[in-house]
């Protein structure tokens, strides 16, 4: 049978086997199953290694004239939030820090969980925010 005439079938098999099980399709998983373990041990690492405080002191910091910032987002802030908190979303942080007055201020950041808080806390200290305390999630308090 002339080449032009043979059924189109008999490549697909061939072009299926060289894109699947070779050294390349398997190095490609082994990084993206490596990639995606880097990220889950950062994000555990981040989550367990922050220093927070605890509520009593966060009530007490506040108290004495802390500033109490929720990083949380505007949804979740208008679902309930503690009283006195400034809302300033942790992707609008950096954009919005004049709203936090003098950087040797007291500021205490809390979220959800904890990881935003972790986040904005060293976002804050990395620009220039001396007094910034994480008091994690918002059932802390």
């Amino acid at each position: 049978m002339p080449h032009s005439l043979r059924p189109w079938r008999s490549a697909v098999p061939a072009v299926a086997l060289a894109a699947s099980g070779t050294i390349l399709g398997r190095m490609i998983s082994k990084i993206i199953l490596a990639l995606l373990a880097i990220v889950v041990v950062f994000v555990v690492y981040q989550r367990f290694t922050a220093v927070r405080i605890s509520g009593s002191d966060a009530h007490s910091l506040v108290a004495n004239g802390a500033m109490l910032v929720d990083v949380r987002s505007a949804g979740e802030f208008s679902g309930g939030h503690i009283d006195g908190a400034l809302n300033i979303p942790i992707q609008e942080l950096s954009g919005r820090m004049g709203e936090l007055g003098d950087k040797s201020g007291k500021i205490v950041v809390y979220c959800q969980s904890g990881a935003r808080s972790a986040m904005a806390k060293r976002l804050l200290e990395s620009n220039g925010f001396t007094e910034v305390h994480d008091m994690g999630g918002i059932g802390r308090w």
